[in-house]
């Protein structure tokens, strides 16, 4: 029924209004909001060309829930990376430092090609099964294979334990996708950001426990003569495998299944539905949530656009986590920094500190006043910048090292600094970006799984590529040895111009819609 205005004019009970600005259609309903008075007095002379919402109330304890669970996975994930290079090293896996790049890329693409090959199932299992058991599933696999990790005596065993963990950590798509369903365009401004502090604390705390607990019986007399002194790099493994079973159990007491509520309401709304009065009526199945096809979804623009740009995306961040603790290991002399595990870790410690502030004070901001496909753009520029700084740092350590001491004067010990600071905060904006748009809700899980997939394709290559890239650089001494940033700033530029394509593809969507 229509609903009289304060001016005596009718305004429909429902009203549909396009957000010029944000780009979303919203369905509200007269008479639930309390018009400001400018609002008001614009209402009553004509039809408004506005855009406002109802913010639907956050589910507070499925997002701590889902947070919570989300929290291992980087810890036990970003453990490894302040000592892998001298992990291999002391495995005698190769005799020339120079090609211990190789076998540490080698690792991580392993890694990456087992959830490559997995994660698309585990997000179609998701949508049959529900979302809570795959989750607890991959989040068990996890914490086993973490553990088994630490105890590796050769190259084969690091290569198993990572490809083990690469199969479970296939879930997390699916960890993605209860984040969809759990909020709407109306609080995603509040969610987003919440969850996405998940993995920068994750990123703290990971690197933190690898640098810190690496080679325990070498600082505490405590851990000679044991498990720990015969395989130096088992603690922090032990350690982050215990936070992963911490997660187990907090996702089998805490996480609720959001794939039964859907397919209840749905099957409510279908039984409600005047046109499925008969039961002969083969249209009544159309709402029915049904697990689409790779090639179903990519026939969708949006979805290719998500998934090359993705694809992207993963490329730079990869690369520069590879190259970024490459870079900090290897000799000053072979282009490096010559960092320890624990520097390296705390460095990498504290582009998580970097990464929760983005996402505490800036993209709550940035969220509410512009699309996320936009801030997707302006992210992914940051990246060839960030590529092409990194020289810098060797350049000023090369000049500030005093070749009697073999140390950094304190002035170029300082310059140092203030440059990973700034080459950390480059990596960290270039990380920030959301997109949440389906063309179908049952279609959520099936296409975060696709994307993800591609990203994790992107990861498969890239670690690979971009240690033997670097280790060729110095081998061969191309361009100096930097022949591996001028690389990677130019495969960046290529991913700035393919992101644009979620900007026209999203806003081609939603006018559509």
């Amino acid at each position: 029924m229509p609903t009289k205005s304060p001016a005596g004019s009718i305004l429909p009970k429902s009203i549909r209004i396009f957000g010029q600005e944000s780009g979303i259609i919203y369905s509200v309903e007269a008479g639930l909001f309390s018009f400001p008075y400018h609002l008001r007095t614009f209402i009553r002379s004509r039809w408004f060309p506005v855009t406002f919402m109802r913010v639907t109330p956050l589910p507070k304890a499925q997002i701590a829930a889902l947070c919570l669970v989300r929290l291992v996975d980087p810890i036990a994930f970003t453990q490894i990376f302040p000592y892998i290079n001298e992990f291999i090293a002391f495995l005698h896996v190769t005799d020339d430092p120079s090609q211990i790049g190789y076998f540490s890329g080698l690792v991580e693409s392993t890694f990456a090609v087992s959830q490559l090959l997995f994660i698309y199932h585990w997000a179609r299992l998701s949508d049959i099964i529900g979302r809570r058991p795959v989750i607890m599933t991959g989040t068990l696999g996890v914490a086993l294979s973490t553990m088994y990790f630490g105890v590796s005596s050769s190259i084969v065993d690091l290569l198993i334990s990572r490809c083990i963990a690469g199969v479970f950590a296939g879930t997390a798509s699916v960890v993605h996708t209860v984040l969809g369903e759990i909020t709407d365009s109306t609080n995603q401004a509040a969610a987003f950001p919440l969850y996405g502090l998940v993995w920068p604390i994750g990123s703290i705390i990971g690197p933190l426990i690898g640098g810190s607990f690496s080679s325990p019986a070498s600082q505490f007399s405590i851990f000679r003569q044991t498990i720990f002194d015969r395989h130096p790099y088992f603690l922090p493994c032990f350690v982050a495998g215990l936070l992963s079973i911490v997660g187990f159990t907090l996702a089998y007491f805490c996480l609720g299944e959001t794939l039964s509520t859907k397919r209840r309401f749905s099957a409510e709304k279908d039984y409600d539905h005047m046109s499925c009065t008969s039961k002969q009526n083969t249209d009544c199945h159309d709402d029915i949530p049904v697990s689409p096809s790779a090639r179903e979804l990519l026939s969708f623009p949006i979805i290719r656009a998500l998934s090359l740009s993705g694809f992207a995306l993963e490329a730079n961040g990869t690369s520069f986590g590879v190259l970024y603790v490459l870079f900090c290991y290897s000799p000053i002399q072979s282009g490096g920094l010559a960092f320890p595990p624990s520097t390296i870790g705390y460095s990498l410690a504290f582009a998580g500190v970097i990464a929760g502030s983005v996402q505490v004070f800036l993209m709550p901001f940035l969220l509410r006043r512009i699309e996320a496909a936009k801030i997707y753009n302006l992210s992914i520029a940051a990246w060839p910048v960030t590529f092409l700084f990194l020289p810098t740092l060797n350049m000023i350590a090369r000049y500030g090292l005093d070749e009697s001491t073999g140390q950094l004067g304190s002035r170029s010990h300082s310059a140092l600094w203030v440059g990973i600071v700034i080459v950390l905060v480059l990596s960290r904006v270039g990380g920030i970006a959301y997109s949440n748009n389906v063309p179908k809700p049952s279609y959520l899980g099936s296409a975060n799984g696709l994307v993800q997939s591609s990203m994790c394709f992107s990861r498969c290559v890239s670690a690979a590529f971009a240690s033997s890239v670097f280790a060729f650089s110095d081998k061969y001494n191309v361009l100096g040895g930097y022949f591996w940033a001028l690389l990677h700033a130019s495969i960046a530029l290529i991913g700035c111009s393919l992101a644009r394509d979620i900007t026209r593809n999203s806003k081609n969507m939603l006018t559509e819609a």
